[in-house]
């Protein structure tokens, strides 16, 4: 923190320099890639974040730079449910967002639920089941794509992907908006980077620092065992955890396991689960022996977030710089947090990445779909709204609306990660249920049992999951 304002004008600079040089369009890349601003899978931009000008101050006049005008004369009522991605799960936010949409569509009525990651999946399962599914969803390609629209419940969004919109939405994020067979179910809105952290504080005490560079955010594997290690020494011996009660934060754990030898997820055309290679049982075989990383079967990663910030940890896994910001303002932080990527054998780390946006159930209801439309256009594309609607977002948008974050330390200090973003693997077939096979697979080995062996059915049940959809 305490660098930041120092340093904010400088890699704002450079940041702006990235988005241009990454900012074109890879013409040659048909898969999902990373999410991030600019370009494919290798290097995207993402994102950082912050939640700047709450939408109440938003100027609510109608604006007709939308890329999809609708008649301002429309009427339905429209369900809108969302995750928690920033301030979109803050209903004083949200009411504000909507009183800018309705100033323009004032018979479009929206109603708001708002969910959580333990519980919104079940929400949403049980009101399909019953046939009352949402219109609206906000959340990622993940669920969008990957789970709803691949079983046929979400509408085709592809009169809202114009030429325009094409023209300026990152190559990365538009591949990991549409299925296999090259239909939009997602039209997003933000993205961003997930990082670790660890508490500088602690680190410092404990002659640690020494062992990462602060000004890239970068640590070698070998640094990692090295100031993992000082820091035990030191006597905080609860110096990191691999959280695995469910999937939540279960980005961070399959980041760690990953970079650590330079293993892989999924191969890199999507199709299959490749996590029993032996550069990710290795990493397990190591976090498993460390002193100060233990495996905990009864907190996930909202949890270890808790604890990291009471310090507890030393570090956290989950984290992003949405998490920083929040435990920040509600006052939960009283040391120093150092965001880091993850630890790789060179130094080079490839971070997974979170895209939102939204997705319609299809109901069977034509006006409620062309409302439904009508508020993602206005979210997503209003030149007005659309940087109003990041912002509460806390992340980074999914195309170039300028440096939207000027000055913000926090922000400049999360940007350097962009250049680290690796491929968005996340709408390989079958993920639900791979994600429940990760968590499950990390409880086998913090129990004990063979770690080949538990990698190895890990991806036999989530390959079986993928052939199956």
């Amino acid at each position: 923190m305490k660098k930041r304002k120092f340093m904010a004008l400088a890699l704002s600079c450079v940041m702006v320099c990235s988005l241009v040089a990454c900012g074109g369009k890879d013409t040659g890349s048909d898969q999902p890639a990373s999410n991030s601003t600019p370009a494919p899978a290798e290097k995207t931009d993402a994102p950082a974040e912050k939640t700047d000008a709450p939408a109440e101050n938003a100027d609510t006049t109608e604006n007709t730079d939308s890329q999809t005008p609708a008649d301002s004369a429309q009427a339905a009522d429209i369900t809108l449910w969302t995750y928690p991605v920033g301030k979109w799960g803050d209903s004083a936010v949200v009411n504000g967002l909507i009183a800018n949409f309705n100033a323009v569509y004032p018979d479009i009525k929206v109603t708001v639920e708002y969910l959580d990651y333990t519980n919104g999946d079940d929400q949403i399962n049980t009101a399909i089941e019953g046939n009352q599914a949402p219109d609206l969803v906000l959340e990622g390609p993940e669920r969008l794509v990957a789970n709803w629209g691949a079983k046929g419940l979400m509408v085709d969004l592809g009169d809202l992907w114009t030429d325009d919109a094409k023209s300026m939405i990152y190559d990365s994020v538009q591949n990991a908006c549409k299925s296999n067979d090259g239909v939009f179910y997602e039209y997003p809105l933000c993205m961003t980077a997930h990082t670790m952290a660890i508490n500088r504080d602690i680190f410092e005490a404990a002659d640690a620092l020494q062992y990462l560079d602060e000004e890239t955010g970068t640590w070698t594997t070998e640094n990692f065992q090295k100031a993992v290690q000082a820091v035990y020494d030191y006597g905080h011996t609860n110096v990191g955890v691999v959280y695995c009660s469910g999937q939540g934060g279960d980005q961070g754990t399959r980041a760690l396991v990953n970079n650590l030898y330079g293993g892989t997820f999924t191969n890199p055309e999507h199709t299959e689960y490749t996590a029993n290679s032996p550069e990710n049982i290795k990493a397990l075989e190591l976090l498993k022996s460390m002193d100060g990383i233990n495996f905990d079967a009864s907190i996930a990663g909202g949890d270890e977030i808790n604890m990291f910030c009471n310090s507890t940890f030393a570090m956290a896994f989950c984290w992003n710089a949405t998490q920083e910001k929040n435990n920040t303002d509600q006052g939960n932080i009283n040391f120093e947090v150092l965001p880091m990527a993850f630890p790789s054998e060179d130094g080079i780390p490839q971070l997974c990445g979170g895209i939102w946006g939204f997705g319609i159930f299809d109901n069977g209801d034509p006006a409620k779909i062309a409302a439904a439309k009508t508020f993602i256009d206005f979210m997503a594309n209003d030149e007005k709204q659309v940087v109003e609607s990041v912002k509460a977002s806390n992340f980074w948008p999914v195309k170039d609306l300028g440096d939207i974050y000027a000055g913000d330390a926090l922000m400049t200090e999360y940007a350097k990660f962009v250049e680290y973003m690796g491929d968005y693997y996340q709408v390989v077939g079958g993920w639900d249920k791979a994600r429940t096979a990760w968590w499950n697979m990390l409880q086998q080995v913090g129990s004990g049992e063979d770690i080949k062996t538990a990698v190895e059915t890990f991806t036999i049940t989530a390959n079986a999951a993928a052939a199956a959809q």
